[in-house]
């Protein structure tokens, strides 16, 4: 499985492309976000920092990043050109963000990746996660990102599970990926490109690209058609 099925690293973030290997397991690419952003010399980018948000440590913003009226920015944190962060936004520690994308209210990312034009609009956390082109999470959706026994996280792959020597490993999401409202990302969950999970599910192991996963009696996977 590598990161290329998944998704491709956007032109917006060629400057970290040496950290993100195609050829790499897709969850590999979390191990280097902390790596790609020592890459970074964070010159100042000239946008003013409204009295309300919180700015701490190395952090380059875009001067196109529209600032709420209140938000917590602790770098390192490297936001692209016209990302909307909103109200109540905590971004801290090691997050990598494309452009266009939407950091919701009251939503916290810790340690991520998100390639152009991804969706976390309201009430989410996202940790040590990627998630790929476009993709999008509805209010209120987790990825959890640390199994309750704490021990490592693994993937559950159709015929295999994969170690992936990660302690905090939340979801892989493929481009245009969709996740439900208030649904849960167990630690370990993989979405292929444009698969979806419907809201209130708590998903774990992997969805095939172009496949939706839904709740009846038990957890049942149909093809994904526009």
């Amino acid at each position: 499985m590598k990161a290329s099925e998944f998704f491709a690293l956007p032109p917006s973030l060629a400057r970290f492309a040496p950290y993100f290997s195609a050829e790499a397991a897709p969850w590999d690419w979390i191990k280097q976000i902390g790596a790609a952003l020592e890459s970074v010399e964070f010159e100042a980018a000239g946008l003013k920092i409204p009295a309300g948000v919180h700015v701490e440590g190395k952090v380059w913003l875009h001067p196109t990043v529209k600032l709420p009226a209140h938000a917590t920015i602790i770098g390192p944190v490297y936001i692209g050109a016209r990302t909307d962060i909103r109200p109540g936004a905590f971004i801290r520690n090691n997050v990598i963000v494309g452009e266009g994308c939407v950091l919701g209210n009251s939503s916290e990312f810790k340690n991520c990746l998100l390639l152009d034009s991804v969706q976390v609009p309201h009430f989410n956390y996202v940790g040590d996660s990627i998630l790929g082109n476009g993709a999008h999470l509805g209010a209120g959706v987790i990825c959890s990102n640390l199994r309750l026994d704490q021990s490592e996280v693994t993937v559950r792959l159709p015929h295999e599970t994969v170690r992936t020597g990660l302690r905090k490993f939340g979801a892989i999401l493929g481009d245009q990926a969709e996740v439900g409202c208030n649904a849960v990302l167990n630690p370990g969950s993989v979405l292929g490109r444009r698969a979806l999970v419907m809201p209130t599910m708590a998903f774990s192991g992997y969805l095939p690209p172009a496949t939706i996963a839904r709740v009846r009696q038990s957890v049942t996977m149909i093809p994904r058609r526009d």
